[in-house]
């Protein structure tokens, strides 16, 4: 899972020594007394809101001694007016402070609803492992709100007696009915993958959880919840790949030795999952080679339909041979999260997930953990 940087840039940690500089020049230049007051009283605040509290009080002190100083220079030591000027400056001073404790308590808090929340989607989604049968796996997961970290997007991989079998999906809709239909997802395709004989078989015992899931749900999630998803499924006796695709965007294939990505499109899509409703039989699954050391790397519409500031879309098939061979399949997950980042050049309006496996020879070995979670980014 992507970390949250919470790193402020150098200049905004320079902001409050450039208002005590500013104040206190300006109080000794002015004609009319201590017209940088207002500056002074900015620094004390702007430091109890955005810095440490060890910085905060240095800056409340810089303050306190810079005003002290003024007033002895003029003369003011003593009188009413010096009286009421250390006073204002304390008051300033005591307020950045409180402010730097409130701030504090609700960063505290703000980190332990960060750290439960990426719990539960650890326990919601957690990443496969680095090698699966005869894959090698990494997946990425980032949020379009990365300080929210849960989202409706979704992937596994699973060993089952009929091969490996993967899932990549992505639910109608955000927040915690969107987190609720993943977990439902996941735990049917977990439970059914392991005795569907085959994919289609796999989709309609998940369709039929899905929609026993939300029978009880509100008429909204009932009659327009939906999940677009792509079955996957790895027979290695065959060395071939079947994909069932749910109405979800298509996968791209690296072929080994850097051959021509090109983007395995279904010829005749079914309907997302969650539309049964809608009838029609579901398409057979699509049959494609599967070779040593291709890598194949689903996505969820968060990142096909990620757009720059020209309103272009982002689109793998174009954007992939640009990013060169990766030796690992978390090198290219890290790629194209990078890429998709540079391209939007800002916050998304959808999440993205990644799933990325590569056929290994017998014997190799694994790169380390599966790369990260769900992010956020």
């Amino acid at each position: 899972m992507a970390s949250i940087s919470t790193r402020l840039p150098r200049y905004v940690r320079l902001a409050p020594w450039a208002l005590i500089a500013a104040g206190l020049t300006w109080n000794f230049l002015a004609p009319a007394e201590y017209w940088g007051d207002p500056m002074l009283a900015a620094a004390a605040v702007a430091a109890g809101t955005l810095l440490s509290l060890r910085e905060t009080l240095l800056v409340g002190a810089t303050v306190f001694v810079g005003i002290l100083v003024l007033l002895a220079h003029d003369g003011s030591v003593g009188n009413n007016a010096g009286y009421l000027e250390l006073a204002n400056t304390l008051l300033a001073v005591s307020v950045g402070f409180w402010l730097n404790r409130v701030v504090a308590r609700h960063g505290r808090r703000l980190d332990l609803l960060q750290s439960v929340a990426r719990a539960a989607q650890l326990a919601v989604l957690p990443s496969p492992p680095a090698e699966v049968g005869p894959l090698r796996v990494a997946t990425g997961y980032s949020a379009a709100q990365t300080e929210a970290l849960i989202g409706g997007d979704a992937y596994a991989v699973q060993q089952t007696p009929f091969g490996v079998r993967l899932l990549i999906a992505d639910v109608r809709g955000k927040g915690l009915k969107a987190v609720t239909a993943v977990s439902a997802l996941l735990g049917a395709f977990r439970e059914n993958a392991e005795r569907a004989p085959d994919l289609v078989t796999l989709a309609d015992a998940v369709e039929h959880a899905l929609l026993r899931e939300v029978a009880h749900s509100d008429e909204e999630l009932r009659m327009e919840g939906f999940i677009t998803a792509l079955l996957g499924e790895f027979d290695p006796h065959r060395g071939e790949l079947r994909l069932l695709d749910c109405g979800h965007p298509g996968p791209y294939l690296l072929p080994a030795g850097g051959g021509r990505v090109c983007r395995l499109d279904a010829g005749d899509p079914g309907v997302p999952l969650g539309m049964a409703a809608l009838g029609g039989p579901r398409p057979a699954p699509e049959h494609w080679p599967f070779a040593v050391g291709d890598t194949l790397l689903l996505v969820t519409d968060g990142v096909t339909e990620a757009r720059n500031s020209a309103g272009e879309f982002y689109d793998p098939l174009l954007r992939l041979p640009a990013l060169g061979r990766r030796g690992a399949p978390r090198d290219l997950v890290a790629a194209v999260t990078r890429d998709v980042e540079e391209w939007t050049g800002g916050p998304r309006d959808d999440d993205m997930a990644l799933l990325v496996v590569t056929r290994r020879a017998d014997g190799l070995a694994a790169d380390g953990p599966a790369a990260d979670g769900p992010a956020a980014a």
